[in-house]
């Protein structure tokens, strides 16, 4: 089956908002067997949605419409479409009898803008009639119309409980699609289509999405034998972990952080946290991962010369002879901190992010990272090219990465 997304709001065509939602129903649908031929976004207003709309449903056999049904002036979805399609509006009573709940419940007036929510074009159904996030369906010319709130959150609901299932429930025969995202750190996305420049992948799709500070890698596959489409994924996915090595740190909905915390969690070890440059980052990514209490045992943010004394223990010689941003107080700060909390693992970074701060010697960027255990202490510079926020979220991600690669014993990623 074939489909198109209608994404609707002023707001998505100024650019004010980023369109996540027609990003998240592409995705959803392919990875279900799905095409999506055309991806349209459009303005709140009459004339670009129905026009859109009528021109879709002369393509496609399903259309997905995000946006407009909310209750504010420029929400008119249900009015085009009843418009576009020759239908009257009509008053939907399951839909308004919910309405009056809603209102009594909170001891306020219905009013217009409430009940407007309710009027809906003729022979629409409502999808999840019980819950509390509502879209609704029609068909026309044999083309299912799905129309969902433009909430990202009320959206993917409705897509993946509801609208989905539903699709597939009227196809003939779904080709199986398999898809699957390996997360890459520490390689460009020229130099990874490089290395994977020979690799032998038949009818495989590769993707390469650079999303800072690293890079996504698809594998996608479309046929009709499930066994012989999961084992050519299986070795396309087996042969770029083999060609790339330790710089595939995760696949799928895996983070940097996740993976340090699954393998820390694993090998029932604890790690401590010094920062500078990064102001704490690196403690909030960790700390992100639910569970993370069981092997993060606390950071530090070291901003001042000072309290890198104070707190951690660094030198005064240290940072005199070769100051704060410098292997040798990155090496101090991270035994420091593991002294300090008593920790199996530490990690400590020091640097200049930017725009101001860097001199000749050390310019913008210059970023030194620690790591200290029991059997050893190591340290070592890198130069990041980016503004603030790129400078300091490569340096936590390059320092989780360290501590990945520690773990797992690869070697780290090679600095200046």
């Amino acid at each position: 089956m074939l489909g198109e997304i209608i994404t609707i709001g002023d707001e998505l065509i100024s650019g004010r908002v980023v369109d996540i939602n027609a990003w998240y129903a592409a995705g959803k649908l392919t990875a279900s067997g799905l095409a999506v031929t055309k991806v349209t976004t459009v303005g709140d207003d009459f004339e670009s949605v129905s026009t859109a709309l009528m021109e879709a449903i002369r393509h496609v056999d399903f259309v997905i419409v995000t946006g407009g049904l909310g209750s504010t002036e420029d929400d008119q979805t249900n009015q085009i479409v009843a418009s576009a399609l020759k239908r009257p509006l009509c008053l939907d009573k399951e839909m308004f009898d919910r309405i009056q709940k809603y209102v009594k419940a909170r001891d306020i007036q219905i009013s217009p803008s409430f009940e407007k929510l309710a009027w809906m074009p003729k022979d629409a159904r409502l999808i999840n009639p019980k819950g509390d996030v509502c879209g609704f369906t029609l068909i026309e010319n044999r083309v299912r119309l799905y129309f969902l709130p433009g909430v990202p959150e009320q959206m993917r609901h409705l897509m993946d409980e509801f609208v989905i299932p539903e699709i597939l429930l009227h196809c003939d025969a779904v080709p199986v699609m398999r898809h699957r995202m390996l997360k890459v750190y520490g390689l460009s996305e020229p130099s990874i289509a490089e290395v994977l420049r020979d690799l032998p992948k038949k009818d495989v799709i590769l993707g390469f999405y650079p999303q800072f500070p690293e890079n996504r890698i698809t594998i996608s596959l479309r046929g009709e034998d499930e066994p012989q489409v999961e084992s050519e994924v299986d070795f396309v996915e087996k042969e770029i972990r083999s060609l790339l090595g330790p710089h595939v740190f995760g696949a799928g909905s895996q983070t940097l952080e996740s993976v340090v915390g699954e393998t820390l969690g694993q090998r029932g070890l604890t790690l401590s946290v010094a920062e500078s440059c990064t102001g704490g980052l690196i403690s909030h990514l960790l700390t992100n991962v639910p569970g993370s209490s069981d092997y993060f045992q606390g950071g530090v943010t070291v901003y001042s010369n000072q309290s890198k004394v104070d707190l951690l223990g660094v030198s005064p010689e240290t940072i005199r002879k070769y100051g704060a941003v410098s292997d040798q107080a990155a090496r101090e700060m991270a035994e420091g901190i593991r002294r300090k909390l008593k920790t199996d693992i530490s990690i400590a970074v020091t640097g200049v992010a930017g725009p101001a701060g860097g001199s000749k010697e050390k310019p913008v960027g210059t970023v030194h990272l620690g790591l200290n255990s029991e059997e050893k202490t190591v340290s070592q510079k890198y130069h990041f090219w980016g503004n603030r926020d790129q400078n300091k979220l490569n340096s936590a991600m390059m320092a989780l990465d360290w501590v990945r690669r520690y773990l797992n014993g690869h070697p780290f990623l090679p600095g200046l």
